[in-house]
């Protein structure tokens, strides 16, 4: 690692650690359930703007999306972290501080996160470094559950092809994920005109068509893609109404996933196949699309191994753990799926992510902060 980039990261992370905390505290009880991420939204561009950021706006899709540099720049890399977390929450989130923790619902999952990526880009503003290109800071919506990465998704939609370089600050330290889990994700309906338990026995019932489609879908033989493999799950079934009549309705919750895009365009079509399969046999079937997350597309691989490899070697600074180098689905799938080098990258020490007693080492936030910082010097003179 630049030596240089070394002694700047250590020595902001020391003096920010105050108002770094502070502004976790501020941030961390700020509502934000996927799709509703509007309060937190405006919180970070006003403070943005506060540190004297000049291109700052909220887009369509709740992204705050904060620019550095050249603005006709044609090569972009993107610093993001998710503003939104899984609970439903509208009000003030509870938060407490306790024995060196400090605890409360998304804390870790993603609000710390989100507070290093907003304090890296406040010293590359504050002090007038060059960029070698131009950088986006995004606070992200909808990178949780059923918000199905739409920010990210938008943000590609609106830059496409001219970002070059991706990094997600997302989970725990030390994680460097560079592989995509992709999952496509259904709600399955069956209708049927029901009836008599005796007295219509044998007309079509709409939990028995759904069990002969589980069946069938259990029998797919999930595709494979070199060391990518296909994963498939049933997670809910419900329907019907009592025990003496044939159920009317019934629905059942279905996903599969992968890490490789080819696999799951592949089970796509095996999947449409089975659902074609029990059409037909007195029932009404609709099929809804909840949610689509791509999985790895056209990476060069040695560009990615090299741009990974730096990435632990940043992270190697200053945790002696070993990295994690597991496959998750976070943001960055949205470019590994285009063909785009990606990385998510865990910058704090915490525990129990998607739970309401989810906490976070207060003494990890400054090695956070290195390692978030150290990533973006690489991209301005120094």
């Amino acid at each position: 690692m630049n030596e240089k980039i070394k002694e700047l990261a250590e020595q902001y992370a020391a003096e920010a650690a105050s108002e770094q905390k502070e502004l976790l505290k501020t941030l961390g009880v700020i509502p934000a359930p996927s799709h509703q991420e509007d309060m937190r939204a405006a919180f970070c561009r006003d403070w943005f703007q506060k540190q004297g950021a000049e291109d700052v706006h909220i887009d369509d899709a709740k992204n705050v999306i904060c620019k550095l540099g050249d603005p006709d720049a044609e090569e972009l890399v993107v610093f993001a972290a998710h503003t939104d977390i899984v609970f439903p929450d509208t009000t003030e989130l509870p938060l407490k501080e306790e024995d060196g923790k400090l605890f409360a619902p998304g804390i870790g999952d993603d609000t710390s996160n989100l507070v290093n990526l907003m304090m890296g880009a406040k010293y590359l503003m504050n002090h007038g470094l060059k960029p070698k290109c131009g950088i986006l800071f995004v606070a992200n919506a909808c990178e949780e559950g059923l918000g199905n990465l739409d920010g990210t998704k938008a943000l590609f939609a609106t830059y496409g092809s001219k970002i070059k370089a991706f990094y997600s600050f997302d989970g725990y330290t030390p994680q460097c994920c560079s592989c995509a889990v992709g999952s496509y994700r259904y709600r399955i309906t069956c209708k049927t005109r029901g009836g008599h338990s005796y007295i219509n026995f044998g007309d079509p019932n709409a939990l028995e068509i759904l069990c002969d489609l589980t069946e069938r879908l259990y029998k797919i033989e999930a595709p494979k893609d070199g060391d990518a493999f296909t994963t498939y799950n049933i997670g809910r079934m419900e329907g019907g109404t009592t025990v003496n009549s044939i159920a009317q309705e019934a629905y059942m919750l279905y996903e599969f996933r992968s890490t490789s895009q080819k696999c799951l365009e592949e089970m796509e079509k095996r999947f449409d196949a089975a659902v074609e399969s029990v059409r037909g046999r007195g029932g009404e079937i609709e099929v809804e699309l909840l949610g689509v997350r791509p999985g790895n597309g056209p990476v060069d691989a040695d560009t990615l191994k090299a741009f990974t490899e730096h990435t632990a070697d940043v992270i190697g600074t200053w945790y002696q753990d070993p990295i994690d180098f597991e496959a998750y689905s976070t943001d960055s799938n949205v470019p590994l799926s285009l063909g785009i080098v990606a990385n998510t990258v865990g910058t704090v020490r915490g525990a129990l992510a998607h739970t309401r007693e989810e906490w976070i080492e207060l003494s990890s936030l400054e090695n956070g902060l290195r390692i978030a910082l150290a990533l973006m010097l690489d991209y301005v003179e120094v």
